[in-house]
Formats: structure tokens, C-alpha cells, sequence
């Protein structure tokens, strides 16, 4: 289902990319990471194209909740132990500058986004603890913080942590403004990009700057990105009839919500889990649960999901590509907070691009330094390659597709190899390959979305094969009836 931004509004089309082209600087990718680079970079006088393979921002940025805040969970408790005071710093001023920046851009170009001033609340209904070192971290850090009982939440907490200057707004409605007067060529794939030529489905572009903002970068080396994070889904129920928030709210605990209001709508998120793994299911149920406890006379209008990459510091990679690639930028990991990770990528990018310095750049270089816990992550990661690369995987497959029930998706094997097969409600079939083209892990069914997603590096596939989400480039394989060809 579309999510309230989509739905908000109409973007103008733009052509695919038909020939070979030539610019100074091309952007991939079309989200409000993407977007932003390429306004900043022709804001600088530098000639810039950004090739989208979909449509602008009909990635991550349309399913985000949207909330423009430096007060990314408990980061900067575990920022100051991890690297230090002065790289804590930088990660704080780079996020809060961020905020100021989207003020002033909205402000000069009159761009109606729906933007609003708020506090950010972190807050816990168990233990004060870690939101107390957090407070003294933000406090270290400048920040405007404080603890606090006195929430807008319809249940008692036992602490808030509060962050004064804060704000929400309409993601889309943004992107459409500040996308206007950028060259961009949509529904224009990219398949590979060498040294300065990106070669599309139906042209190439040659620039001496590239940068991806493709959410998961593609190219698997240089960079190794793809051993280096992982990628989580969460969920959001928009109601009607439900509550009003002056402020915006993340919960802490295990299993925390998300509040925060758009318009006359209370958006409801949570349900976190590790992409390729939500077997199971019922991410929505439990939120229509909470809803209807909390707000009995509640409406669910809207539903929909997103998912983000995450570094193992929880720190985003912004700047350079690789040490091979000087003239290939990345942005990418920005941990579910998006806004104003994007602004933050947007404004260290071009300005490195631009020859000037960024002050804040070095928390966020690509090639920092992995810390003791950051590699115990990334150990982590490579088990779940490991098992996601491995038959053990999964569970034993049903013996064929006829014990698979209508609604349900499932691995089955056929002639011995494995597919995966969803039946829909009159029983149809649709049948696909469960090997990821990205890398050849395993996928697995994701009964909330109706989807196969890898648990390696987060790519996903609708019941049909097409890809949904990166690193693949590719669709999978699909078939609509059982028979000797499926190989």
C-alpha cells in the first residue's frame, strides 16, 4: 500500500536516458540523498545528471516516517565510548546542522512540506538508565536535552529524553521541490560502471565524479560494502481517529513504538526485524493490536514498510568510495535515520567534490577505523552470509507445491531443487527462484509484505520475481505453473 507521502503527491515524469551523455558529476539514485547531492552540486556551478532506475524517491525516501532529528536513538553514549568526544561531536554538529539547513532551504524557496518544529523523545516504560547516560552524552555534546515524565504518550513512562529544536515534515512534497530545475533521467537502470562510464540499459554517461546513492551500494568491489552492513525492515500503520502529538516519540524498550503525527493521521511504527527474517509474520498484527488498545476507535487508513542499511558502528558511510576509486562517492547505512543523514551526505559530498573541506567528514569516512564492537558486528554479519549461502538455511521444504495452502508462501522442492512458490487465495501459483542474483544466498519468505527477501544483504523480490529492493540488480527467475523447465 502506498504510504501517506506517496499518496501526497503527483512528481512530473522525467525521460529515461536514451544515448550517451556526458556531464561533470552523475548522481545514482533518486532518493533524497541522491536528490540532495545533485542540488548541492549544481547549486556549485558543477554540471550534474542523476539517473534513477525507478521513479524519484520511490525508494526508501517514500516509506520513511520523516523525522528530521539529530536524536538518532542512543547514539551518543555509545559514539563518545566508542571513538571518542571529538568524532561524537562531529556526528552531532553534522546532524543538527542538517536540521538548520532543511529551515533554510524550505524558507528560501517557499516549499510547502508540511515542515514543523517539535521535540524528539526517547523514551522507556522499563529503565532510566541508558537514557541518563544518554542525557549526559547530548549534554557533553551541546545539545537542548532533558529527562522528563510529562509526555503526549497515552501510557505512563518511566523516563523521556527530550531534544528542544527538532522537527517533521512531508519528504515527497520536499524531493518534488528541489528536484524541479535538476537533470534527471528516470527509469534508467544502471547495469555497470567503470572508472568515469556508467553504462544504463539504453545509454552511458561519462563524468569525472560518480556518486552512489543507490541506498545499498552495487558494485561489490571495490568497497565491500556488502560485508560491512546489513539491512532492517520496520512497519507504520497511518489512523484516523486516533491522537494528536505535538512532539515525535521512539521507544527505547524492546519492541518500542513510533508516534508521530501528519495532518489529522497518527503514524504508528515498529515491529523491527532483520530483512529475510520475519518468517513468521505478524509485524502489522501486532500494530493493529497496540492501535486498538491504545485507541479503540482508531482506523487503520494506510499501512506500509521500509528498510535501511546498517553499519556496524552505526555510523553512515559518506565520502569516498574506495582508495582504487578517488572520483566515486558513496552514501550509505544511514541506520532508519534518513533525513537528515541525507542532508548530511548531500553537503559532505559536494563539497568534497567542490575541492573545499568538510569539518565534520572524518566520523563518516568510509574508510575509518572498525572499532572492537564494530567487528564483532561484522562477524556477525558474515555467520548469517555463511548460513543465508548454506541448504541449512532454511527448514525441510514442503515435499511439493500442492501441500503449500492458499495465502501462504512457502520453499517447496520440485525434482529435487528448491523454489519458492506463493499461492494466493483461488490457489494460483507463482513460482520463483530462491537464490538472490546479488550473491546467491538463499531467500526466505516474508508473509507481512508478500515478498522473498535475502537475510544476507536485504534485497527483496515481489510474488512475481521483480526486484524490489538492492544490492540485486537483476529480477529472479519465475514461473506460473510447475513443469521440467523450472531449472
Amino acid at each position: 500500500m502506498e504510504s501517506v507521502w506517496s499518496a501526497s503527491v503527483d512528481l512530473m515524469e522525467r525521460p529515461s536516458l536514451k544515448g550517451d551523455i556526458s556531464a561533470e558529476a552523475a548522481v545514482i539514485g533518486g532518493g533524497l540523498a541522491g536528490v540532495l547531492t545533485a542540488y548541492y552540486l549544481s547549486q556549485r556551478g558543477i554540471e550534474t545528471v542523476l539517473l534513477e532506475r525507478d521513479r524519484l524517491g520511490s525508494g526508501q525516501t517514500k516509506n520513511t516516517t520523516a523525522k528530521v532529528t539529530a536524536q538518532h536513538e542512543l547514539i551518543y553514549d555509545k559514539l563518545i565510548k566508542d571513538v571518542g568526544i571529538h568524532r561524537a561531536k562531529q556526528y552531532a554538529v553534522a546532524n543538527s546542522q542538517a536540521i538548520d539547513e532543511y529551515r533554510r532551504i524550505i524558507s528560501d524557496k517557499n516549499i510547502d512540506c508540511d515542515f514543523t518544529d517539535c521535540s524528539a523523545y526517547l523514551y522507556t516504560t522499563e529503565d532510566t538508565i541508558p537514557l541518563e547516560r544518554e542525557l549526559d552524552a547530548a549534554l557533553q555534546l551541546g545539545f537542548e536535552a532533558e529527562i522528563t515524565t510529562q509526555t503526549e504518550l497515552p501510557f505512563s513512562v518511566k523516563g523521556a529524553l527530550r531534544y528542544g529544536g527538532q522537527a517533521s515534515f512531508n519528504p515527497m512534497k520536499f524531493l518534488g521541490a528541489v528536484s524541479e530545475k535538476l537533470t534527471v533521467y528516470e527509469h534508467t537502470k544502471v547495469k555497470k560502471v567503470e572508472q568515469n562510464l556508467i553504462t544504463a540499459d539504453q545509454g552511458t554517461v561519462k563524468a569525472k565524479y560518480i556518486v552512489f546513492a543507490t541506498h545499498f551500494p552495487f558494485i561489490n568491489i571495490p568497497g565491500y560494502y556488502w560485508v560491512k552492513m546489513h539491512q532492517g525492515r520496520s512497519y507504520v500503520l497511518a489512523l484516523d481517529n486516533a491522537a494528536r502529538f505535538n512532539g515525535i516519540y521512539l521507544g527505547i524498550d524492546p519492541d518500542g513504538l513510533s508516534f508521530r503525527n501528519y495532518g489529522d493521521l497518527t503514524l504508528l511504527g515498529g515491529g523491527g526485524h532483520r530483512t529475510g527474517e520475519n518468517k513468521q509474520g505478524g509485524q502489522y498484527k501486532k500494530l493493529r493490536h497496540e492501535a486498538k488498545k491504545l485507541w479503540p476507535e482508531s482506523q487503520e487508513l494506510r499501512h506500509w514498510s521500509a528498510q535501511d542499511c546498517m553499519t556496524p558502528d552505526s555510523v553512515p558511510y559518506i565520502g569516498r568510495y574506495s582508495r582504487s576509486r578517488p572520483d566515486w562517492y558513496v552514501c550509505t547505512g544511514f541506520g532508519k535515520w534518513g533525513m537528515t543523514s541525507s542532508m548530511v551526505a548531500a553537503q559532505l559530498i559536494s563539497t568534497k567534490i567542490a575541492g573545499e573541506k568538510f569539518p565534520c567528514a572524518p566520523v563518516f569516512s568510509p574508510k575509518r577505523h572498525t572499532t572492537p564492537p564494530a567487528a564483532k558486528s561484522i562477524g556477525k554479519n558474515a555467520l548469517k552470509a555463511v548460513k543465508g549461502l548454506s541448504k541449512d538455511a532454511f527448514d525441510s521444504p514442503k515435499d511439493n507445491i500442492k501441500d503449500l495452502p492458499n495465502g501462504h508462501g512457502g520453499v517447496v522442492e520440485y525434482g529435487g531443487v528448491k523454489y519458492g512458490v506463493y499461492k494466493d487465495d483461488e490457489g494460483k501459483s507463482y513460482i520463483v527462484s530462491v537464490m538472490c542474483p546479488h550473491l546467491g544466498c538463499m531467500l526466505e519468505w516474508n508473509p507481512d509484505e508478500k515478498s522473498w527477501d535475502c537475510p544476507c544483504h536485504g534485497s527483496r523480490f515481489d510474488i512475481f520475481g521483480k526486484l524490489i529492493d538492492n544490492p540485486a540488480q537483476e529480477d529472479i527467475k519465475s514461473w506460473t505453473r510447475p513443469s521440467e523447465d523450472m531449472s
